[in-house]
């Protein structure tokens, strides 16, 4: 992942491989999910046209039925242009991987994908990265190279901090983003306690959490005794994975924190998609807008 030991040719392949692959779903499978959910902040005037009968009499434009001596009522069409805000955790244990993939990879290839469908639906995106510190922040704008670059940083942006504090890029997030936004938060939520931050912004914007994770932090297979080292702090131990009771206890210590997580979205009205490295992303992340459009159309 690091930059210094990929040429600018591997990197610019890399690059190429993932828009071509992320842009087929886009415009194949992925498009009409994407703009049937994320709606317009509003209404556009557009134009007049005369009265009908069936009408909203609230929507006659009075100054022109005067000029004109007859009733006209005015046209509007929905503000469809949103801002969509990628926050992307890159601390360390963003490294990890058990397949062929990381999950640094695996944010990143879920990024694009929501990236160009958003610049296929006319939004803005925008990207802030972050560790234990706001690394990196670039503004919503439009357009294929400010997408390109959005992925580039993803993928091979070096990060000086190692640990995770989700509360500092959302408290970041909140000063200098103003307007109302659709912020995808993806992490593998291997952090301390942020859940005031969390009630601030999910109040403020569309906030929706995707969840990165690897099937080996969840169980270990029985292989004997391995030395596990935490990749933001350093720390090591030994664990013997042939033990059943050590194999049990790790199990319950990742349910009680995934059972945490949900329960603190849930509280706060916050969407989560979950997704595992090595696995098609797609099902997870259809099934999301699928419900989605289905309680919006309730409404």
């Amino acid at each position: 992942m690091a930059q210094d030991r990929q040429t600018p040719a591997e990197i610019l392949k890399k690059i190429r491989a993932l828009e071509i692959k992320t842009r087929g779903l886009v415009q194949t499978m992925f498009a009409g999910d994407y703009h049937s959910v994320f709606k317009g902040r509003g209404m556009n005037f557009e134009d007049v046209r005369e009265y009908q009968p069936g009408d909203e009499i609230r929507s006659i434009d009075w100054n022109v039925t005067a000029r004109l001596g007859t009733a006209f009522v005015k046209k509007f069409t929905e503000e469809r242009e949103l801002t969509v805000m990628l926050i992307v955790d890159v601390s360390a244990s963003g490294n990890f991987g058990s397949t062929t993939q990381s999950k640094r990879e695996l944010a990143a290839e879920v990024a694009c994908l929501l990236a160009f469908s958003a610049i296929r639906n006319n939004d803005k995106v925008g990207l802030l990265l972050f560790t234990d510190r706001v690394e990196l922040f670039i503004p919503p704008k439009k357009g294929r190279s400010h997408t390109l670059r959005i992925i580039r940083e993803i993928l091979f942006f070096e990060p000086l901090g190692r640990g995770t504090n989700p509360a500092l890029a959302l408290d970041y997030l909140n000063k200098i983003v103003t307007r109302r936004a659709v912020v995808f938060f993806i992490s593998d939520f291997q952090a301390p306690d942020f859940s005031r931050e969390l009630a601030v912004t999910g109040r403020r914007h569309d906030f929706i959490a995707v969840h990165v994770q690897d099937e080996r932090e969840r169980s270990f297979p029985n292989i004997g005794i391995i030395t596990l080292e935490d990749a933001e702090t350093g720390e090591q131990i030994e664990i013997n994975t042939a033990d059943r009771a050590t194999r049990s206890r790790f199990a319950d210590v990742v349910d009680r924190q995934e059972s945490d997580l949900l329960r603190m979205l849930r509280r706060n009205n916050i969407d989560a998609i979950a997704m595992k490295t090595g696995e098609d992303y797609l099902p997870a992340l259809r099934s999301f807008f699928k419900k989605r459009e289905r309680r919006l159309a309730t409404r």
